[in-house]
């Protein structure tokens, strides 16, 4: 029997398209399984598909240069516009009072990684900008900086340098940041269960976060006042959700009901705004309103799944007026927030509301409560969001700079993400969606870029060069992380726990975050995570194309 076909479609050398699907299958396969195998508590991830194209490449497995260029570029494209539009909610919000000292810190964590590669440039004449970008990129795990590098080198020569710095440097990359995690708790004696319980305080302290509690109406003073009265003597945000009077009547408030002494009240508010509630209307008490609310009286969440409504103020709604029923929060990506009335909608947002069944019933057919459209990828905004992402990288922004193909649909996705409800772009993606384009997009551009440069990569890294390159990659790494780690802790006394997310998201690491996760069994390293993830994701590409713009 003649296997002389196999022999064509799975040996070296062949570019014919049955042949170049299965060596992508392959790597992408290979590398995927091989990055979930983890040494210490730690993986790799996806990244091990870069190395699994190397290989391929040095035994002899090509591409069309025409083909790899385009799966290369349009992977590239897909994995960045999907961050961008993950990051985008958080970006703006980062830099609000409680995250601006942690991305202070995260910024002078790029700057010092840019500086030191600048210094190695000037010291060790031997060593390209080109690798010197591909070995930063590896040392702070940021593939994205380098996709954008090697797109704005764009020649088949630096491209392939990076690579294989990025390559030499990625591992070390990795346990860097944990042994820089190790040394801080060394340095200032840290234990870890204190910071985990100052953690807790913390939280419990936490404005953002809405307590649902039992109040009593014992002040005379505010006898016969309206909720809209109320609203402006205490000045905070509440909802009250249901108020039981001195008859024990349970009724569904509107701001033109007034409370009166000896009404209890059932009150959604701010954990720090409630001393304040407290003072002006009652203590709390214990009461269990499931027993005592008529069983006309519901709770129930309904999920917004209808495109008119995203960005739509809560307010507009008229909940009260049109439907009796009370809004008392809404759950955004599992986090609770209070159901103000100028708070935006958002496709995906889970709207708390209490009243009688029919007339949620009759607002859950309006706002769409339906999962299965949840499901539905909203392709138009994704390829519209592409279209002017390539057109605004092709922009010269100045300097003869331009986005490129990894900048541009970055800044669009971002912007998409926060202000594409003005013009009526629905960007919700469920999460499995959004990791599948984010996963699909990264191993293509990994896969592509190993195999282009796998001919040359045993002969470049395997030698006195390739050694160096290990060691400047560590330095890019550890170095920063224990300057930034040191004021972190020494100056402004953060919590271990937020400098290990700080150290994470500033190198947009998550096997890093995961050993952080796993170690303190506490989410603050990943509330630090991130914090600074989305600025530093933008700066990361920012810097790395600035530099070859700079020296090339």
């Amino acid at each position: 029997m003649d296997f002389s076909w196999l022999t064509n479609l799975l040996g070296p050398g062949n570019e014919s398209l049955a042949s170049t699907l299965v060596l992508y299958s392959f790597v992408i396969a290979l590398g995927v399984f091989l990055g979930k195998l983890k040494v210490a508590g730690v993986s790799l991830g996806v990244t091990f598909v870069l190395f699994v194209g190397i290989l391929m490449g040095h035994l002899g497995y090509i591409v069309n240069a025409e083909v790899l260029k385009f799966v290369r570029e349009f992977g590239l494209i897909l994995f960045i516009f999907s961050i961008g539009i993950q990051v985008g909610p958080g970006f703006f919000s980062s830099f609000k009072k409680g995250g601006m000292r942690l991305n202070g810190l995260a910024v002078l964590g790029i700057a010092l990684n840019v500086v030191i590669v600048l210094a190695i440039y000037y010291i060790d004449g031997g060593t390209s900008i080109e690798a010197l970008v591909g070995v930063m990129s590896g040392a702070v795990t940021n593939t994205p900086g380098l996709a954008a590098a090697q797109q704005t080198a764009g020649t088949p020569e630096a491209i392939n340098t990076m690579a294989m710095g990025y390559a030499a440097a990625y591992p070390l990359g990795v346990c860097g940041i944990i042994a820089a995690m190790f040394l801080i708790k060394a340095l200032f004696r840290i234990k870890t269960e204190n910071e985990i319980k100052a953690i807790e305080e913390e939280n419990d302290n936490h404005r953002a976060k809405p307590n649902i509690i039992s109040i009593e109406v014992t002040n005379p003073l505010i006898s016969g006042k309206s909720l809209r009265e109320l609203h402006d003597i205490i000045q905070c945000d509440f909802v009250i959700s249901r108020l039981m009077d001195h008859s024990g009547n349970i009724i569904i408030p509107t701001s033109a009901t007034q409370v009166r002494t000896g009404d209890k009240l059932y009150v959604v508010i701010s954990t720090t705004d409630t001393p304040r509630f407290e003072s002006v209307v009652g203590p709390q008490i214990e009461m269990d309103w499931e027993d005592v609310t008529p069983s006309r009286v519901v709770s129930r969440r309904i999920v917004i799944t209808k495109s008119q409504y995203n960005g739509v103020a809560l307010g507009a709604l008229r909940l009260h007026s049109a439907y009796q029923l009370n809004a008392t929060r809404v759950n955004r990506a599992g986090v609770d927030l209070l159901a103000a009335p100028n708070l935006r909608l958002q496709m995906g947002d889970r709207l708390t509301v209490v009243g009688d069944l029919n007339d949620i019933d009759r607002l859950a057919n309006r706002l769409g409560n339906s999962m299965k459209r949840l499901n539905e990828p909203n392709m138009i905004t994704i390829f519209v969001g592409i279209l002017f992402g390539i057109i605004v990288g092709s922009i010269n922004v100045g300097f003869g700079m331009k986005l490129g193909l990894a900048g541009g649909p970055l800044v669009v996705a971002i912007l998409l993400s926060r202000f594409g409800y003005k013009f009526k772009l629905v960007t919700y993606t469920s999460s499995s969606a959004s990791l599948l384009m984010r996963e699909l997009g990264i191993c293509l551009f990994l896969a592509s870029v190993g195999i282009s440069s796998g001919a040359g990569f045993a002969q470049t890294v395997f030698n006195a060069t390739g050694m160096w390159w290990v060691i400047w990659g560590f330095i890019i790494t550890f170095l920063p992380l224990v300057i930034v780690g040191c004021i972190a802790r020494g100056i402004y006394k953060i919590n271990f726990l937020s400098i290990m997310g700080l150290f994470s998201g500033g190198y947009t690491d998550p096997p890093a975050l995961a050993y952080a996760n796993n170690s303190t069994g506490n989410d603050a390293p990943a509330v630090a995570y991130s914090t600074v993830y989305p600025l530093t994701m933008f700066l990361r590409v920012v810097a790395a194309q600035g530099l070859i713009l700079a020296f090339m």
